[in-house]
């Protein structure tokens, strides 16, 4: 790397207070994970002691979500401590659960409050990790945000 290039990550801020964004949106993915682990629990439960159409499919989906939950709550943990990477992994579980809770929306009277938390929860915390201050504390800096290294701020080029 010559001295004219910059990286795109910086290290994360950790001269100040975590700030409220960051903070809301590692307890919002949390939320999520827990959610996963509770229904999949839930699920598992359920198999083993009801009368389920088919038991492995079900025991299968409850364990399926418990493994699913890992992404939210490893990523909230990640957030909480500042680490740049953990935004991937939230922003990706934000993407997915938008066509879950549209499902949820689209789905029979009992689904549908579940599926309007759910949406609002994904696109709350989206808004909370693209916000700048999240980024800027978690030492993410986009494009054309490269600082005053590169070449054309200081020849005037």
């Amino acid at each position: 790397m010559s001295s004219e290039q910059t990286p795109t990550t910086t290290a994360p801020d950790h001269t100040g207070p975590r700030p409220r964004r960051l903070t809301c949106a590692a307890a919002l993915a949390a939320l999520e994970g827990a959610a996963l682990v509770a229904v999949g629990v839930w699920m598992a439960v359920l198999a083993l002691t009801g009368e389920p159409d088919d038991r492995q499919q079900a025991v299968t989906g409850g364990v399926t979500l418990i493994a699913l939950a890992l992404l939210p709550l490893i990523a909230a943990r990640g957030l909480i401590a500042r680490r740049s990477w953990s935004r991937g992994p939230a922003v990706i579980t934000q993407l997915i659960a938008l066509p879950v809770a549209y499902n949820l929306l689209v789905s029979d009277g009992v689904a549908i409050p579940a599926g309007i938390a759910l949406a609002l929860v994904a696109v709350t915390t989206l808004v909370l990790l693209v916000n700048p201050e999240t980024t800027r504390a978690l030492g993410i800096r986009g494009p054309g945000n490269a600082g005053d290294e590169g070449p054309d701020r200081r020849s005037g080029s």
